[in-house]
C-alpha cells in the first residue's frame, strides 16, 4: 500500500538552531520513506492490453464451487508454485481453487483429465499461459522542453552532435515484460466465457507475477460481469 507522507509546519518552522536541525531530519527521513514507498509500488505493474467476453454469458456466481488452477509451463517446480498461487487467489474469491497437478500430476492425456474433473464435479478452469518474455529498454534524455530540443537547427543539431550518447549522465535502464494469456472455461457447457492477453512489468517472483494477474483478471471478470461481485 502507499503510504502518504505529510509535514507538519512545525516540523520546519522551529526557533532553536538545535531543534531546527532535528526537524529538519525528521523531515528528509519521512521525504525519504515516502521516495522509497513510490519506488517499491511503482517495480510492478499489470493490465490487461486485450480481453474478449463470449456473447451472451450470464453472470457466474463460483462461490462453493470447484474451480481448477491451470498454469501451461514446461518448468514441473514452477507450474506447480505457480498453480498452487493461482488456486490460492480462486479460494480467497470464495471458489474453492484446485492446482491441477493435485489432481493430475501428468496432465498430457486429455480423456484422462476429463474424466477426472468430471468426477471431481468441477465448475470451470482459469488457465494462464505465459506467451512471451521482453526486455523493454527506456531512455530518458533531456526535458523536451528544453529550449535545445524546440528546433533541429540552431538548436538540437548542434546539442545532440555536442553531447552524444555516453558523453553525459543519460538515464537509460530496462524493464522486463511478461505477456500472459489468461483464459476461463465452463467445463458443464465446455466452452471458453472469458479471455484476455495482459502485460506484467518487472514482476519479482512467480508469486507476485501470478497474485497480480489473478488480481488484474479478476478485476476484468467482475467490471465486465462474466462473474459476481462477492
Amino acid at each position: 500500500m502507499m503510504r502518504t507522507v505529510e509535514v507538519n509546519p512545525s516540523d520546519i518552522h522551529s526557533t532553536g538552531k538545535a531543534d531546527t536541525e532535528h526537524r529538519g531530519r525528521r523531515v528528509r527521513r519521512s521525504l525519504a520513506w515516502g521516495l522509497l514507498a513510490l519506488a517499491l509500488c511503482a517495480c510492478s505493474s499489470t493490465q490487461f492490453v486485450a480481453t474478449w467476453k463470449a456473447p451472451g454469458v450470464a453472470p457466474i456466481d463460483p462461490r462453493g464451487s470447484k474451480v481448477v488452477a491451470v498454469v501451461m509451463v514446461q518448468n514441473e517446480t514452477g507450474r506447480r508454485a505457480a498453480e498452487d498461487r493461482l488456486a490460492y487467489e480462486i479460494s480467497t474469491r470464495g471458489a474453492q481453487g484446485i492446482a491441477m497437478y493435485r489432481l493430475m500430476p501428468e496432465p498430457g492425456d486429455e480423456a484422462k483429465v476429463r474424466e477426472r474433473l468430471a468426477s471431481e464435479n468441477v465448475l470451470g478452469v482459469v488457465v494462464l499461459r505465459p506467451i512471451r518474455v521482453e526486455r523493454e529498454w527506456v531512455v530518458t534524455p533531456s526535458t523536451y522542453g528544453d529550449p535545445y530540443y524546440r528546433g533541429y537547427w540552431g538548436g538540437y543539431h548542434g546539442y545532440g552532435w555536442g553531447h552524444p550518447y555516453g558523453a553525459e549522465p543519460v538515464d537509460v535502464h530496462s524493464n522486463q515484460v511478461v505477456s500472459i494469456e489468461t483464459l476461463v472455461y465452463s467445463l458443464k457447457e465446455n466452452k471458453l466465457i472469458w479471455g484476455g492477453q495482459s502485460k506484467t512489468t518487472n514482476p519479482q517472483d512467480v508469486d507476485e507475477l501470478v497474485t497480480e494477474v489473478a488480481e488484474a483478471a479478476a478485476k476484468e471478470l467482475e467490471y465486465q460481469g462474466v462473474i459476481v461481485r462477492p
